[in-house]
């Protein structure tokens, strides 16, 4: 959810589909998206799948005629809802995903796929064209992600940690030109800040955003091979 900001300590130099069962041919028979979105975050549809200790993992593009039933169903979880405040009718979740499916490319909403199976939501955005960019001194290329795991049996286990340093090397591996990811959970969300740090994030700052204080946190391109 990009955001609206203000001035922050400078940075250094983020369940099956009801009935069960894998989507036959998902991955084959997706792949349109936004145009805009090859020239901004180059082609998240054409990357290739993730290898996990889980898993292959591979993201995605939403295709709402297909996925705003099982993604609404994910954000009136209230445990989803409490932090993407998206909970109600399809139409609010349709919404949301119109804002980024109709605009220039600049975020592209993705569902996490494992091993066949839609199991996580994630939109990867360019953090420097986003409004978080006035909350920090962005660089040319950041680029963002938020994230949530769609089914209850798969929290709490250490897969948001696996998933998000495959998807943190997946933009690393396929956008060359970005320095480093940025993500904003809520502080409140122990969890997803934990499974951040885990991932090979830093916590750099709290931030007051428009509708939370945040965590934010870095991957650095630069410290990937350290961690």
């Amino acid at each position: 959810m990009p955001l609206p900001g203000s001035e922050p300590e400078p940075l250094p130099g983020p369940s099956p589909v009801p009935g069960g069962g894998p989507v036959p041919g998902l991955l084959g028979a997706l792949r349109p998206a936004h145009p805009a979105a090859a020239d901004l975050l180059d082609s998240p549809r054409d990357w290739a799948p993730a290898r996990t200790s889980l898993g292959a993992f591979d993201l995605v593009p939403v295709r709402p005629d297909r996925d705003l039933a099982l993604l609404s169903q994910w954000m009136n979880d209230p445990a989803v809802a409490a932090f993407w405040d998206l909970a109600g009718p399809e139409s609010v979740t349709a919404a949301h995903l119109r804002d980024q499916l109709d605009g220039d490319g600049r975020s592209v909403p993705c569902l996490g796929v494992l091993d066949g199976t839609p199991m996580s939501y994630w939109e990867i955005y360019r953090a420097d064209l986003d409004p978080l960019a006035r909350y920090y001194p962005a660089r040319p290329h950041d680029t963002g992600i938020h994230l949530l795991i769609g089914g209850v049996a798969d929290r709490g286990r250490g897969v948001g940690t696996t998933l998000l340093r495959a998807v943190a090397d997946l933009i690393l591996d396929n956008r060359p030109h970005c320095p480093r990811v940025i993500a904003e959970p809520d502080l409140r969300n122990t969890p997803s800040v934990s499974a951040f740090l885990s991932a090979g994030f830093r916590f750099h700052a709290e931030v007051d955003l428009p509708d939370k204080r945040a965590a934010l946190m870095v991957r650095d391109r630069a410290l990937r091979n350290l961690l």
